[in-house]
C-alpha cells in the first residue's frame, strides 16, 4: 500500500473537517481569519488601543465579512473592513483585493477618523447596523 504525505495543513484541515463537520474551505476560512486577526492585533497596538478596543474590532468585523479578506457583497463592499466601494482601499496600497494587512490599515484609519476608536465604530453599528 503506497505511502501518503501529508503537511501539516492537510491534517489541521482533516481534522477541523473531522471534528466539526466542515467543509474543507470553511477550515480554510477560519486558519485565514486567524491570521488575519493577529495583523490585526499588532496594526491596533500601534493606534495605541488596547484589548478592549481590539475585542469590539473582532465583533465588528465578523459581522461584517468574518475576517474574510475576498468578502465581498452586491452592494460593492469588499474585504475585511467591507469597504464601500472595495476600490477604496487602493488608497493603502495597490494589491488592496488579496492583502488583509492592506485593509486592515485602511479599515483602522477609517475607523479612526470617522469614530475615533473600535468600540466607538461597534456602537455604532449595534445601533445602526452599519457603520
Amino acid at each position: 500500500m503506497p505511502m501518503l504525505r501529508r503537511t501539516g495543513v492537510l491534517v489541521v484541515t482533516a481534522t477541523l473537517v473531522a471534528a466539526t463537520g466542515a467543509t474543507a474551505a470553511q477550515a480554510q476560512s477560519s486558519q485565514s481569519s486567524g491570521r488575519n486577526k493577529a495583523i490585526a492585533r499588532s496594526l491596533v497596538a500601534q493606534h495605541g488601543w488596547g484589548a478592549a478596543n481590539f475585542g469590539c474590532l473582532v465583533r465588528l468585523w465578523a459581522r461584517e465579512s468574518g475576517w474574510n479578506h475576498r468578502a465581498g457583497n452586491r452592494s460593492g463592499a469588499y474585504g475585511i473592513p467591507q469597504a464601500l466601494p472595495g476600490h477604496k482601499m487602493a488608497s493603502s496600497g495597490a494589491d488592496w483585493r488579496t492583502n488583509p494587512r492592506t485593509q486592515i490599515r485602511w479599515g483602522l484609519g477609517y475607523i479612526k477618523q470617522r469614530y475615533g476608536s473600535p468600540c466607538r465604530a461597534w456602537g455604532h453599528f449595534q445601533s445602526h447596523r452599519w457603520y
